[in-house]
């Protein structure tokens, strides 16, 4: 037995011995003990070679994502975390030291310091944090036709719209800006578009349209428009030189993947576009954590997925990487799970022969290990222990350790709605992208072009048909021909003809005389 803790830590010392930058991890165990000295490490090098935190609910996952975000911003490197449950917030904040966690720290051969990290919170809707917005021609016509689930000729047609708004100088900033061209183009614009750019389909305009409805259903409209976001706020260093965590809540989301996609969609792609070629660099530019990320997988339109698959071959030249933290390994594609260079694989449970069977696979995606019979381990792992397996400095697989993580430094636990407050009134960002901005955009030249074209037809045809023209009655005749007034005359002269027939014995009724009989 301590023959094989000899060999272990061997193994572990000289596995996870890296020549660059690295930060601690945890500390490796084996026969359920942690062994002194077994530091595992992650090098920040291989960090653009994205990674997957996986593990069945309430095995730390949540946690191990926290802990890897304090220390990229410990080595200046900015987080992106997409906060899914909502629990992430508490990263702002100091902890606090309690009994697990001081016997924890005396483990792993650590000292416990609270500490709270700088970070900013963003909001896709009309939740506490910095405004998230693109615009509709910042989508362009390809993505914005994938998004919407178009087929090659309704997208087409999208792209002629773009065309035709790119040479008319008519920016398309909002949702109802894309609805009022389609409407327009669809009836009184049709003949215009139709000479210069090709025929319209009827039924076209009419699928796109249910489709843009639809995503308006889901709350659309919140994100599309103005300040747009700029990708490179993402990349910020902290005044203290600390990697700025950027918190996206998307809490309200779960239940509208359209918008979740949509967003995800138009993240990915701009990192991608805008982020210039790096190759490797000695720590990645940033780095996005997406938690829950089954949420994504379950309910991604193919497009989303391949979109996703795209990004993560070619985005590791950017310096950037992406990390998935979900239930079931299993939930992640394997063409994107192939992708994924470092694996923290929590405990999975096994309720049910398909969860047998998951956790075979799961074992089978994992390097051999002298140590370990991973499938069996898999099941029996702790809260806050994890099976590690990275990347060193060459690209080769790290040796497969079971680990005890380090606590979280910061709160674990969200903040109170006071301190959303105060952070989201100390933000940087805030003023930049929260004021509401209503440009003159599409809707309203197309409106102002319509109203002023009935206005000219109108006239057209009172020049042209006079008769049809009434003139204005006088104040004599308003009155006249006024129902009340009208109704009052005719009483009024009933009673008088009335009156003078009586005079005349002329009355309407026939007066009988006087009789005894």
């Amino acid at each position: 037995m301590v023959a094989d803790k000899v060999k272990f830590l061997e193994s572990v010392q000289s596995g996870y011995t890296f020549k660059g930058e690295s930060v601690v991890l945890g500390v490796g165990m084996v026969d359920g003990e942690a062994v002194e000295g077994a530091t595992v490490k992650l090098a920040l090098k291989t960090l653009n070679r994205h990674g997957l935190i996986a593990g069945a609910t309430g095995t730390g996952k949540t946690k191990t994502l926290q802990v890897i975000s304090e220390a990229l911003s410990d080595a200046s490197v900015p987080v992106v975390l997409m906060d899914i449950k909502g629990d992430l917030s508490g990263i702002a904040a100091p902890g606090m030291e309690n009994d697990k966690i001081t016997d924890r720290c005396r483990k792993i051969g650590i000292t416990y310091q609270p500490t709270g990290f700088p970070a900013d919170l963003f909001t896709l809707s009309n939740e506490k944090g910095v405004r998230l917005r693109a615009t509709v021609s910042e989508f362009g016509p390809v993505l914005l036709s994938k998004i919407l689930g178009l087929n090659d000729t309704q997208g087409g047609f999208v792209s002629m719209i773009f065309k035709y708004c790119d040479d008319n100088k008519l920016p398309l900033l909002d949702l109802k800006d894309f609805i009022k061209v389609l409407q327009y183009v669809s009836d009184e614009g049709k003949p215009e578009l139709e000479k210069t750019y090709g025929k319209v389909s009827t039924t076209s305009t009419g699928t796109i349209l249910r489709k843009v409805i639809e995503l308006q259903q889901q709350g659309a409209d919140v994100f599309f428009g103005e300040k747009s976001f700029e990708v490179e706020d993402l990349m910020r260093i902290g005044d203290d030189g600390r990697g700025m965590i950027s918190i996206i809540r998307v809490t309200d989301l779960q239940d509208r993947p359209k918008l979740f996609s949509t967003f995800m969609l138009q993240l990915l792609a701009e990192l991608y576009a805008t982020s210039p070629e790096e190759g490797d660099l000695d720590k990645p530019k940033l780095v996005l954590f997406i938690d829950e990320a089954h949420l994504i997988f379950q309910e991604a339109s193919e497009v989303l997925l391949q979109q996703i698959e795209t990004v993560i071959k070619l985005i590791r030249s950017k310096g950037i990487g992406i990390f998935f933290c979900t239930q079931n390994p299993m939930d992640v594609p394997a063409s994107v799970l192939s992708q994924l260079g470092m694996k923290v694989q929590h405990a999975l449970r096994a309720f049910t022969a398909n969860d047998r069977k998951t956790i075979k696979q799961t074992a089978a995606n994992y390097p051999l290990s002298d140590f370990y019979k991973t499938e069996d381990a898999l099941t029996q792992l702790g809260i806050g222990e994890a099976f590690i397996t990275t990347l060193n400095e060459k690209g080769i697989p790290t040796p497969l350790v079971h680990t005890l993580l380090c606590p979280p430094r910061s709160r674990m636990d969200i903040l109170t709605d006071t301190e959303i407050d105060a952070l989201v009134a100390h933000s940087k960002l805030a003023p930049k992208y929260n004021p509401v901005i209503d440009s003159k955009s599409a809707y309203e030249i197309l409106s102002e072009k319509l109203n002023i074209a009935e206005e000219k037809s109108r006239e057209a045809d009172n020049k042209k048909n006079p008769a049809h023209k009434k003139e204005e009655k006088s104040t004599l005749e308003q009155v006249v021909d006024n129902p009340i007034v009208k109704s009052m005359a005719r009483t009024a002269g009933n009673t008088i003809v009335r009156s003078l027939l009586g005079a005349l014995g002329l009355g309407g009724t026939t007066r009988r005389k006087k009789t005894f009989f």
